[in-house]
């Protein structure tokens, strides 16, 4: 029987408490600029939406209307982005939209939504490692002329959404005597091990992760230019008719921009690294809006650029871009943006990693959840290490064992729930504390924050009940945790005149 007092899960974290812990304790080391926090935005962003889930949306929901999908979940982003931009230099600590519930909403609204990061950044890292894998085995094939054995590159089960069932994965293999044979899929090898590198990187440090990673957004920056200007001497206008989907027409596009969403949380990676960034009440604000920005001009671009040279009917959804250049006899060129985007999807993986064990740092910090675990700072690296090198492990086994579809739509469900939540917390922060500094406004905040409840809100519908349900499942294994844990624990509950209650 636990001895200790509950906390109220209604009580809030004032804005002063927050700015006053910014000054104590292990605190992470503030050296990122608009410029680094810019490009963690946009290696968050570009590599997972361009190159993974392109052309799954277009072939399977929105057709070439594709581009009115990124241009929808844009302005979704867009509003959420100004609202994230508003909190995130009020309260410049670790733990993004968690540390905004827990002065607006309380405690329990603050730990559904931290719940809701950690399934929304160690799914979409799984989801981009699946992707890199898929581009890992097209450069193999298409460039080295090495078949790698899809049981190793695949999932050992699939989810069938025509008939809402589960079922094993079958994949065919050449048999001794060269027939095709179909087999059981093991697990996915490229994504578990480039998952397992990319956390001795993050262990090593913020500095040098974000160099590096500011090197990769160099490189895929370049290659989506040469996307975009190889790829146009290629587009056939014939291509983009019909424009709509021939079976979910208008209705389709809304679901291409539901189930690209998850691409769009690198703005929300930006507000996970507050305590690092060395002007946070200048520089967090233009690395969101930033970011969004040139992601959603490259998104735009890019799909309009893929459906013109493939029928969006025929798009290769495991590695669309390669495929495309591939089909139009671009050898040379498939091999190098097939590689490139390896780098940048690479960028994209790193930041997801980054993001989440600081969530879960600004979690600890409140007793929400171990410290000795989750608030360990290396003594050495300043780095939260051991909930990385778990996230590392947990991340990676989940990519090897569960497929791309399945990862991508429970996270874009996660991300828009999200994002509403923080349109929410913006809205009764600006009536609660009408005092606190505010060095970024946002414009019209009531119709901009009611805005982005309803888009996202409206994008949150069209993903279906079967990730309603999943989503409700991850939520309601949060609550007892919580139950059982947090809310006996929580730092602000311990408080014998806590303030916020």
């Amino acid at each position: 029987m636990n001895s200790r007092r509950p906390s109220d899960p209604f009580a809030r974290k004032p804005i002063e408490t927050l700015l006053k812990e910014m000054e104590g304790g292990e605190r992470l080391h503030r050296v990122l600029g608009p410029l680094a926090l810019t490009a963690l935005g946009v290696g968050a962003t570009i590599g997972a939406g361009i190159f993974v889930l392109t052309g799954e949306a277009a072939r399977n929901d929105a057709g070439p209307a594709l581009v009115l999908s990124f241009l929808l979940a844009g302005i979704g982003c867009g509003f959420a982005a100004l609202c994230y931009s508003e909190l995130a230099s009020m309260v410049p600590v670790a733990g993004s939209a968690y540390t905004y519930a827990y002065a607006t909403l309380g405690e329990l609204f603050a730990w559904i939504i931290g719940w809701d990061l950690v399934l929304e950044y160690a799914i979409g890292s799984s989801a981009v490692a699946v992707g890199w894998s898929k581009y890992l085995a097209a450069l193999f094939r298409n460039q080295l002329g090495i078949t790698l054995d899809p049981r190793w590159l695949n999932a050992p089960w699939d989810f069938d959404p025509a008939r809402g069932a589960f079922a094993w994965k079958l994949v065919p293999i050449a048999g001794a005597d060269g027939a095709v044979e179909m087999a059981q899929a093991w697990f996915n090898l490229p994504a578990l091990l480039i998952i397992l590198l990319i956390t001795v990187i993050l262990v090593v440090g913020i500095r040098e992760s974000a160099g590096f990673n500011a090197a990769l957004v160099l490189l895929n920056l370049c290659v989506i230019l040469m996307v975009i200007g190889v790829g146009a001497t290629y587009v056939d206008p014939n291509n983009w008719r019909p424009f709509f989907h021939r079976e979910f027409g208008w209705k389709g596009v809304a679901r291409g921009a539901a189930h690209i969403f998850f691409a769009y949380i690198g703005f929300d990676s930006i507000s996970t690294h507050s305590e690092e960034a060395k002007n946070p009440r200048r520089d967090l604000a233009i690395g969101i809006l930033a970011s969004l920005a040139i992601c959603t001009t490259l998104y735009v671009v890019v799909a309009g650029i893929l459906t013109g040279m493939v029928p969006y009917a025929e798009i290769n959804v495991d590695a669309p871009i390669a495929d495309a250049f591939q089909r139009h006899g671009g050898g040379w060129a498939a091999g190098l943006i097939t590689a490139a985007i390896l780098a940048g999807i690479t960028s994209s993986l790193l930041v997801g990693m980054l993001s989440q064990p600081r969530v879960l740092l600004a979690m600890a910090r409140d007793g929400m959840l171990p410290m000795s675990v989750f608030g360990a700072v290396h003594p050495r690296f300043l780095t939260p290490w051991k909930s990385t090198i778990l996230m590392g492990v947990v991340v990676g086994i989940i990519a090897a064992l569960v497929p791309l579809g399945v990862l991508a739509d429970l996270v874009s469900v996660g991300t828009l729930f999200a994002f509403v939540i923080v349109c929410v917390a913006v809205m009764v922060l600006r009536r609660r504390s009408p005092e606190v500094e505010r060095p970024f406004r946002v414009p019209a905040l009531y119709l901009v924050a009611s805005l982005g409840i309803l888009v996202n809100g409206g994008l949150m519908f069209s993903l279906g009940r079967d990730n309603w349900i999943r989503l409700v499942v991850w939520l309601g294994l949060g609550m007892v945790i919580y139950l059982g844990y947090g809310r006996y624990h929580s730092r602000l509950g311990s408080e014998p005149n806590s303030p916020g209650r």
